[in-house]
C-alpha cells in the first residue's frame, strides 16, 4: 500500500488504489497539475496533455484513427451547422470577420460575472424586458402530456428484452411520440393488422407511410427503440458523437426488417444531405433532451438553406424532412454563435450581452422544488417588480446581493420565462421555413423540469 496513491475518496471511504507516479504521493489522475504545462489535445479537447509530450501524443491519441476516418466521410463538413457570431446583425457593424475571442464559447462563469457587473437599474430593466416578452408568448405554449395507446407495451413493461427501464424516461419518450401522433406526424398504431399493413406498404415501395428516423444526440438510442417497437419504423439513423455501452443498437439490429446506421459525428459537422443512404428518403427528425446549442445545430442541419432552387422546392414539398420533435434541454449552455434565430431576439431588443444573461438565468429554473405550482407567474411578477424597485433605490450590495436575496421560487420563475423565450425563437425560425409548429410542455415539471417539446410538420407531408 505504500506505493499506492494517497488521495482519499470520500464516497468510497478509502484511498485511491492507483500507483503513485515519480516522486509524487499521488497517481496521475490526482497529482496536482500546473496550468502552464498542460494543453488541450487538438484531436479531442476533452482531455489534456503535457505541452512537452504533445507532439508524441498527437501520433498515438486513441481518437486519432476515428478522427482520420471521420474526415474522409462525405457527410463530414467541419462547422457546417455551427452558425456565425455576427449573422443577422445587419450591415451597421460592417462585414469585418469576427475575432477569435468572439468565436470562443462563453462559459457560465463568464455569464455570471457579466450579470454581476451590471448596475442595479440595468438588471431591473433586463428583468422587466424578460417579463414583458414572456407575457406576449406564454399563451402560445400549452401543456400536452400524451401517452399513446401504441406505447402500452413499454408502459406496461411488456417488451421482451433486456433494456434498462426507468419510468421517468419511458413516460417522457411516450409523450414525445404521443404528441407527434396527435399532431399528425405519426400514424396511429394498434393491433397486428395495422403492423402487417405497414409491412405490406413498405414492401410495395410506399415510403409515404413510414418515413425513416434520424435521432440527433441519440445516446443509447432508447427513444428510437420505442419508436421502432410501437410504430413500425423500418430505417433508422442514430447521430451521436460519443460512444456508449448498453446501446439499443443490438436489439434494433435483431429486427429483420429494420435498417440501422449509427453516425458517430458532432451534429455541428454533419451534412445530412451527403448521407448517401438517406438521399431521397423522407425522414422524421427527433431528439430527446438536446443539450444547449445541440438543438440549434440539429435544426440548422435539417432546415438550412438549400444549395439550389430545385432542392428548395423538394424540401418545401416535404419530400425529405416530414416532421420533427425535439425536446430542448440545458439552455444555460446556449451560445450566441450557434443560436438559430438571432434576428428574432434583436427585434425584441435582446442584445448579445442580454442573451448571455438570459441563458445564465435559465439555470435558475432548477433551483426550486418542482412539486410546487409555478403557474402563478403574474403573482411572482408583482413581487419581483416591487423587490427591484426597492433595491434600485437603495442600491446596496449590487446585483450579486439582489440575486442572493431572491427566493428560489422567484429565480425559478425567471428561469422558466427565459427558457420559453429561447425556445419560442426556435419555433419562429422553423415556422419561417414553411412548417406548421407547436411548442408544448410534454410532461409535468414533477417528471422533468426540462419539459419543452418543439414539434413541426410540413403541411403537405401526408
Amino acid at each position: 500500500m505504500e506505493n499506492r496513491c494517497s488521495f482519499w475518496l470520500p464516497k468510497k471511504k478509502r484511498f485511491c488504489a492507483n500507483f503513485r507516479i515519480n516522486d509524487s504521493v499521488f497517481c496521475g489522475n490526482h497529482n496536482t497539475r500546473s496550468d502552464a504545462e498542460w494543453v488541450p489535445c487538438p484531436i479531442d479537447p476533452s482531455h489534456s496533455v503535457l505541452s512537452e509530450n504533445l507532439e508524441g501524443h498527437m501520433k498515438r491519441c486513441p481518437l486519432l484513427k476515428q478522427a482520420q476516418s471521420l474526415s474522409s466521410q462525405p457527410f463530414y463538413q467541419k462547422g457546417i451547422n455551427g452558425g456565425k457570431d455576427d449573422e443577422d446583425e445587419g450591415d451597421e457593424k460592417g462585414a469585418a470577420a469576427p475575432t477569435l475571442a468572439s468565436l470562443e464559447n462563453t462559459t457560465s462563469a463568464m455569464k455570471r460575472n457579466a450579470v454581476y457587473s451590471m448596475t442595479v437599474p440595468e438588471f431591473s430593466i433586463l428583468i422587466s424586458k424578460i417579463q414583458s416578452i414572456h407575457s406576449s408568448i406564454r399563451n402560445d405554449i400549452r401543456d400536452s402530456y400524451r401517452v399513446p395507446e401504441a406505447c402500452d407495451i413499454w408502459i406496461k413493461r411488456e417488451v421482451d428484452r433486456k433494456l434498462p427501464f426507468q419510468e421517468k424516461h419511458v413516460v417522457q419518450q411516450a409523450s414525445i411520440l404521443g404528441n407527434l401522433e396527435e399532431f399528425g406526424v405519426l400514424e396511429k398504431s394498434s393491433g397486428d393488422e395495422q403492423m402487417e399493413q405497414r409491412d405490406s406498404d413498405r414492401s410495395s415501395g410506399d415510403d409515404n407511410v413510414v418515413p425513416a428516423v434520424v435521432e440527433f444526440g441519440a445516446g443509447r438510442g432508447y427513444l428510437t427503440q420505442m419508436l421502432a417497437d410501437c410504430y413500425g419504423i423500418k430505417r433508422v439513423f442514430l447521430v451521436e458523437r460519443k460512444s456508449y455501452k448498453l446501446k439499443a443498437d443490438r436489439t434494433l439490429r435483431q429486427k429483420e426488417s429494420l435498417i440501422l446506421e449509427r453516425l458517430r459525428i458532432d451534429i455541428e459537422d454533419l451534412n445530412l444531405k451527403a448521407v448517401e443512404s438517406l438521399q431521397g428518403v423522407p425522414y422524421l427528425a427527433i431528439g430527446k433532451h438536446l443539450c444547449g446549442p445541440a438543438t440549434d445545430l440539429s435544426l440548422r442541419c435539417c432546415l438550412a438553406e438549400e444549395s439550389n432552387q430545385d432542392d428548395a422546392v423538394q424540401c418545401r414539398s416535404g419530400h425529405y424532412l416530414r416532421g420533427l420533435a425535439i425536446a430542448t434541454c440545458c439552455h444555460h449552455l446556449c451560445q450566441w454563435k450557434h443560436y438559430i434565430n438571432k434576428k428574432y431576439l434583436m427585434n425584441l431588443g435582446i442584445t448579445k450581452d442580454d442573451f448571455h444573461a438570459i441563458t445564465w438565468f435559465t439555470s435558475w429554473a432548477v433551483d426550486a422544488d418542482h412539486g410546487s405550482d409555478l403557474s402563478d407567474v403574474a403573482g411572482c411578477r408583482l413581487h419581483l417588480q416591487s423587490f427591484e424597485k426597492k433595491e434600485c433605490v437603495e442600491d446596496v450590495g449590487g446585483v450579486a446581493e439582489i440575486v442572493h436575496n431572491m427566493k428560489a421560487m422567484e429565480r425559478a420563475v425567471v428561469g422558466f420565462m427565459c427558457k420559453e423565450i429561447i425556445d419560442m425563437g426556435r419555433l419562429m425560425w422553423v415556422k419561417e421555413h414553411g412548417l406548421e409548429t407547436q411548442l408544448v410542455k410534454y410532461v409535468p415539471p414533477t417528471i422533468s423540469p426540462e419539459n419543452h417539446l418543439l414539434i413541426a410538420k410540413h403541411a403537405n407531408h401526408l
